[in-house]
């Protein structure tokens, strides 16, 4: 088992990453504050894992709830029902919140526990790649809204954060490509070295060796937890962990959330800002093509929907975190390996590229 820390002071929690992890109760229970535990799954996982991990707590009042899988059902109304769960059961603040399931899962478990009662403990416990390289980690949490993806939320750290790679072995290939863009995503924003590495073993990792996954997995968790303790609340560098995000949320909201995985959409619109990132002159044409075809040889999609013209791109592009006085801002690569801050762009550059780019 590796360990790794995220450091924010009195807030430090640890990321746990290694084989059978669900297997080990103490992980597990020495993050549990008092009897009470809530434990947020989805109808998905709870089949596959949902008792592994009550098997740990029977010392404990434990309840559970049971939303349905999918970024649609990534609202408010979700976290509605944990809130219900948690106010009939009597849950006081010292009560500890247990998050079991992939990215959507998690962001909404996280969100319901820094409401509830101004805040209390929570636990992730993710179960897609693309939670446990990122998502799982830094403390983002929140819901979608049908005009904007996650713009309602908080930032709240979770206690602990445990990674078993051997939940991967039940995860579809769709959602494991997923996972991959964000693995990715590490190597072109700050290593490109990690970078060459993926390239040289993304192969490997579509096998799902255990070797190759544990270390990208490692590796990834390695860089988002230095992020997130230089940058806890995005003012500067963690915002470079959105490249492609801003045009791959509005894919996502354009589209309808749930028709393309969250990775796929962050897939594209990395392409996309990789596109203008070497009309800007920052990306020479070869680095363009290098990312592309990594993401293709990870089985994501590279191509901009049709469905959405460049004019309905901007539009929704302008519903983004990263925007200031309603000016779109987005983050692009000066090179493999080192991304931009948070940049204005022009809308004669931003069309551009939507209205060329796998048109």
């Amino acid at each position: 088992m590796k360990t790794l820390t995220v450091a924010l002071g009195e807030r430090s929690y640890p990321i746990y990453i290694g084989d059978n992890l669900l297997a080990q109760a103490d992980l597990l229970t020495c993050y549990i504050q008092s009897k009470q535990v809530l434990i947020v799954t989805n109808e998905t996982i709870a089949p596959l894992y949902l008792q592994s991990v009550l098997q740990h707590l029977s010392a404990y009042q434990v309840e559970s709830v049971i939303l349905p899988d999918g970024e649609q059902f990534k609202t408010l109304d979700s976290v509605n029902v944990i809130f219900d769960k948690l106010l009939a059961c009597k849950f006081s603040r010292n009560a500890t919140l247990i998050v079991l399931g992939g990215g959507v899962i998690g962001d909404m478990g996280g969100f319901a526990a820094a409401c509830y009662q101004r805040g209390i403990a929570f636990i992730q416990i993710p179960t897609t790649l693309l939670a446990q390289v990122d998502s799982s980690v830094g403390g983002k949490t929140g819901v979608n809204h049908p005009l904007g993806k996650n713009m309602i939320g908080a930032f709240y750290q979770p206690q602990a954060v445990i990674v078993d790679v051997d939940v991967l072995a039940t995860l579809d290939n769709r959602q494991f490509s997923a996972g991959l863009a964000e693995v990715i995503k590490y190597g072109l924003i700050r290593d490109v070295e990690f970078f060459v590495w993926l390239e040289e073993n993304i192969d490997a990792l579509l096998a799902r060796d255990k070797t190759a996954l544990t270390f990208a997995i490692e590796y990834s968790c390695r860089m988002k937890a230095e992020v997130v303790a230089e940058d806890e609340h995005e003012g500067s560098v963690r915002a470079t962990l959105n490249l492609g995000h801003t045009f791959g949320h509005a894919i996502e909201t354009g589209m309808g959330y749930g028709t393309y995985l969250h990775g796929e959409a962050v897939a594209i619109g990395t392409c996309l800002a990789a596109d203008l990132s070497h009309s800007k002159g920052l990306l020479t044409a070869e680095e363009v093509a290098r990312i592309i075809a990594l993401f293709e040889r990870a089985n994501l999609p590279v191509q901009s929907p049709t469905e959405l013209t460049a004019e309905r791109f901007v539009e929704l592009m302008a519903v983004d975190k990263k925007n200031v006085d309603g000016a779109i801002r987005v983050i692009l690569l000066d090179s493999i390996g080192k991304a931009t801050l948070p940049m204005n762009i022009d809308n004669l550059s931003l069309m551009k590229t939507l209205q060329t780019y796998g048109r």
